[in-house]
């Protein structure tokens, strides 16, 4: 009896232990602002965007200039500012997560509704851009039929896409098991 109970004991251990690890891994951030602005898009895919973009690091700056948590563009967040009536948007306003938030879920809706709710495409045209994934969808050498992609020409773009869809799953997972999906 008294090794059942050890080994129970151990058993709730161990999986504490590693829940507390994918909690690290995966942090659940911001939670109340990306289900704000959501839209239509899945807090899960919010979520895997802002991990893959800057793992949470409302100060992350790419080496193209890409700033903030979800790394949006200068020019990007001005243009999202404006269509979304921020009429007092200043460029540091862009580190500020709830303006980051803000205006990365606006321009990721924005490109999902470009390409008809198709994830694949919106996810591209946010790492590659629009005029590449618009380039890409007329070359019938990587798309047959111009409104899906038969490969994706540039790998930093293939494997963000992956690794943006495989962030999402965890997240599925984690927001069920939290209740907070």
């Amino acid at each position: 009896m008294k090794k059942l109970i050890a080994l129970s004991i151990l058993l709730v251990i161990v999986i504490a232990t590693g829940f507390a690890m994918v909690n690290r891994t995966f942090p659940i951030r911001y939670l109340d602002i990306i289900q704000e602005n959501a839209g239509d898009l899945e807090p899960s895919l919010i979520l895997a965007v802002i991990m893959a973009e800057s793992s949470f690091r409302n100060k992350a700056q790419s080496h193209a200039g890409a700033q903030g948590l979800m790394q949006l563009m200068p020019a990007t967040a001005e243009e999202m500012a404006t269509r979304l009536g921020l009429d007092n948007f200043s460029p540091d306003d862009i580190w500020d997560p709830e303006v980051n938030i803000a205006l990365g879920t606006f321009y990721l809706n924005r490109l999902m509704n470009l390409h008809n709710g198709n994830v694949e495409l919106a996810l591209a045209s946010y790492n590659a851009g629009q005029g590449t994934v618009r380039r890409w969808l007329s070359d019938p050498e990587i798309s047959t039929d111009g409104e899906t992609l038969d490969s994706i020409p540039f790998l930093e773009t293939y494997n963000y896409l992956r690794r943006v869809r495989r962030i999402q799953m965890v997240y599925n997972v984690l927001l069920t098991i939290t209740r907070r999906a």
